[in-house]
């Protein structure tokens, strides 16, 4: 069948996991995508029945059909994997399943950072619906931070931004606060006139809750348009962009070298010119070799590429799968 030594590569996220089955020349079999992996919503065994499914439609498209799904190593790439008792959960877990002897699980911002750089060693700022940070070099280590909220010393993401910019439109409608295009431009989004409008809409479910993520690029149309409370909230972005990636630089020792910081998620791929522009400033001064890019290459890759490093695949296979991917 042609599938001894085969790797596993898993990116489940919250909303999609894709998942690819790898030869150790990098070749890729066969690839699979469904849900998501919520663990903390339906539990852990029920969040990997569904990547069971997902890889037994990639093992089929690998030529696997009749044969129980083997690999040679797993890179399990995993949301919802934020602290260290959790990735031994899930490794656990994913040991259970009787795939491989060999397992190793880790955040998904693992698999955006290595997707985005030549060999396991820079750092990756994740801002998407939340915000996150991850690190590693070549010989094992890693810098990470919990990432799991305000309790955990968080500020940003999409979902924290427009908590922000609703915060300082309701006082500004209100006398509290100093006058923001905010005030207008929040509950315009949703066609109603006015920001008390927005927050009984919002209160009484007329708006869904989960709807507030759109409003995290009105506030950066408003930033552009220059309104200061807006541009404001931008330049903190960037500042919190930037003391991520500067502490974990630091962490591995890599602040005074050259060395990568990826950027990746929605709304850090979308290039907003204030924002690119003061990280790129800051860092010049926090970290000034540091290489600035943006992620654009999909996670999955990032987590081939890990399952190759573990196996110690030569250079050719890293180069095949790239080629996979950007074809």
């Amino acid at each position: 069948m042609g599938l001894n030594g085969t790797l596993l590569a898993i990116d489940a996220g919250n909303s999609k996991t894709d998942v690819a089955v790898l030869a150790p020349d990098g070749t890729v079999l066969g690839a699979a995508r469904g849900g998501g992996f919520q663990p903390p919503v339906v539990g852990v065994d029920a969040a990997f029945d569904t990547v069971a499914e997902i890889v037994e439609r990639a093992w089929t498209a690998a030529g696997g059909a009749g044969l129980s799904p083997v690999f040679a190593h797993i890179a399990a790439c995993l949301a919802n994997a934020d602290l260290a008792v959790e990735e031994l959960e899930l490794e656990k877990a994913l040991y259970a399943r009787r795939w491989s002897r060999s397992v190793g699980v880790r955040n998904d911002t693992f698999a955006i950072l290595r997707a985005g750089i030549d060999e396991p060693r820079g750092v990756a700022v994740v801002c998407g619906a939340g915000i996150n940070c991850v690190g590693m070099v070549p010989d094992g280590r890693t810098a990470r931070f919990p990432a799991i909220g305000k309790i955990s010393g968080d500020w940003g993401g999409g979902g924290g931004l427009a908590d922000e910019a609703l915060w300082f439109a309701a006082r500004a409608e209100d006398g509290r606060g100093e006058p923001t295009a905010l005030a207008r431009a929040l509950p315009a989004h949703f066609g109603l006139p006015t920001m008390y409008a927005l927050i009984e809409a919002l209160h009484l479910g007329r708006v869904p809750l989960e709807r507030k993520h759109e409003l995290t690029p009105v506030l950066f149309r408003t930033s552009a348009e220059g309104d200061p409370v807006a541009q404001a909230l931008v330049d903190r972005l960037a500042d919190e962009v930037v003391a991520l990636a500067s502490v974990a630089l630091g962490r591995l020792g890599l602040l005074d070298v050259a060395a990568p910081v990826m950027l990746g998620g929605s709304v850090l791929a979308a290039r907003h010119p204030r924002l690119d522009r003061r990280i790129a400033e800051l860092l010049a001064v926090k970290a000034p070799k540091a290489v600035v890019g943006v992620v654009t290459a999909p996670p999955v890759l990032g987590a081939g590429l890990l399952a190759l490093d573990a196996v110690g695949a030569s250079g050719s296979a890293a180069a095949r799968l790239r080629e996979h991917y950007a074809s």
